[in-house]
């Protein structure tokens, strides 16, 4: 069953539905929407209200369905609080469990060693908030001697290392079968600045741990599903299934062929309340817009085409088209040969570049000003919005004096290029006129100086000769 919102049209470019939810504020709007959707799909949970599950359960409100849930093979129980998530056009599998309880960490060590799991990503912190989100399920050091045995499902854990990297860190842990002595080594990811209810720092970050955890194999259909955990298992550990499942998309069919709320309404059939805030939903919008023009950048046969930027974009009329796209990879192509639609431009930021400003520059002096009128800025170039980040020749200390050279480079250089050269050419010969008007004034003011320091001598001058001329003609007529 396929669920199609009415709220947007299916099949919109990303970047396009997202601007129009940023610009009218409906991401609450949508988010309700979609969690009436999947509210009527009415699965059953009944093995999660039994009341020796009821113990089992970390939240009163987040139960696994029946018909996805994960069934233990061995051990006291055959019930966690666990399910396995399809996403089969992205040939995705994942089981999204909640953080394990003091009293279930045996389950959730059983769950990964019969699914054959070869990582484990933990999404959050054991504690937040000063409450406990998740009970330490490996050993608390690295070591032989610290080994964890689980006598009630036949298993032991032993931690071997770990790295640091800043916003994560990774673990190997040693999982081993006490009664055949076979072991296999688990992967776990640690994101530990992730809070709860909320979204990562930067989507960038998410997805260089994304790239981190794909880099592994851990995703692929040749090992079994990783598991996936946050508190409750259904937030953080949605929003990063959802991320990943849709980049998967992007790169097998193209850029338009992915709605992301359909593909959340589709996981969300396998468990229930998947990404709990608006805001979360927001942020995979980012993370995926993001993700694909890395991709794109990734694939891309033309390194001196420029991908297009959101702040690249200016509402003018007068700016030019953006660049066509380059040639991409065959793994970027449909299925029936036709090329992608253009390139997704960057996610913007959470606070627009200002416009330029000539009054507010440094080369102004906050005391002067210039008499006569200042030089006229055209119509509406005052206004671009374009990224003061655009790229320019490395070599090149960015003046743009030698007109010559700009001449003979024009050609190879995209249209975000050129009119950030020709921003930074008005500025200088703006910044030249002020220059030469000063000059002009000091000169002026100089002279007037000049004048008023000859006129006084002059005039007390002329009033002595004057004054010695009517002494002398007074003296000898009398």
């Amino acid at each position: 069953m396929v669920y199609i919102i009415d709220t947007m049209t299916s099949g919109n470019n990303i970047e396009t539905e997202y601007l129009e939810l940023n610009a009218k504020n409906e991401w609450p709007v949508v988010y309700q929407r979609i969690r009436s959707k999947s509210l009527k799909d009415n699965s059953s949970y009944s093995e999660a209200t039994k009341p020796q599950n009821k113990v089992l359960n970390r939240y009163r409100d987040v139960s696994p369905y029946d018909h996805s849930r994960i069934i233990l093979q061995r051990g006291s129980t055959d019930y966690i609080n666990a399910n396995l998530i399809k996403v089969e056009k992205a040939n995705r599998r994942y089981i999204l469990t909640q953080g394990p309880l003091a009293n279930t960490v045996s389950h959730f060590w059983l769950m990964v060693w019969e699914q054959q799991a070869k990582a484990v990503l933990m999404l959050n912190k054991l504690i937040e908030k000063r409450q406990e989100k998740c009970y330490q399920y490996w050993p608390a050091k690295i070591g032989g001697d610290h080994i964890m045995t689980l006598s009630d499902v036949g298993l032991s854990v032993e931690y071997l290392e770990q790295q640091d990297h800043s916003y994560y860190l990774t673990r190997i842990l040693r999982l081993t079968d006490t009664e055949t002595s076979k072991s296999r080594d688990i992967l776990q990811f640690h994101y530990i600045t992730w809070p709860d209810f909320g979204v990562p720092s930067s989507p960038t970050a998410f997805l260089e741990f994304l790239r981190k955890v794909r880099s592994e194999g851990v995703l692929e259909t040749s090992v079994g599903p990783a598991i996936v955990h946050c508190s409750a298992g259904i937030g953080r550990s949605g929003t990063f299934c959802l991320v990943d499942s849709c980049l998967v998309l992007i790169e097998k069919f193209g850029l338009n062929s992915v709605d992301v709320k359909e593909i959340l309404l589709e996981m969300r059939k396998y468990r229930m309340g998947l990404i709990q805030t608006p805001e979360q939903l927001r942020f995979s919008y980012q993370a995926i817009i993001e993700g694909a023009k890395q991709l794109l950048n990734q694939n891309n046969s033309e390194p001196d085409e420029v991908i297009p930027d959101y702040h690249e974009v200016s509402e003018s009329e007068d700016d030019e088209p953006p660049p066509l796209p380059p040639p991409r990879m065959d793994s970027l192509k449909k299925q029936n040969g036709t090329s992608l639609d253009r390139p997704l431009p960057n996610i913007p930021k959470s606070v627009s570049d200002d416009d330029l400003n000539y009054e507010n520059s440094d080369t102004f002096e906050k005391t002067y000003i210039p008499s006569g009128p200042l030089p006229v800025v055209p119509a509406g170039e005052e206004e671009e919005e374009e990224s003061e980040e655009d790229e320019l020749d490395p070599q090149s200390d960015g003046s743009v004096s030698d007109k010559s050279d700009l001449a003979n480079s024009v050609n190879r250089l995209s249209p975000s290029e050129v009119r950030h050269r020709k921003r930074v050419e008005r500025k200088e010969n703006l910044e030249a006129q002020v220059r030469d008007m000063k000059r002009r004034q000091q000169i002026n003011e100089q002279w007037t100086q000049l004048k008023r320091s000859l006129y006084i001598p002059l005039v007390i001058g002329g009033s002595l000769i004057l004054s010695g001329g009517l002494l002398t003609y007074f003296y000898f007529k009398s």
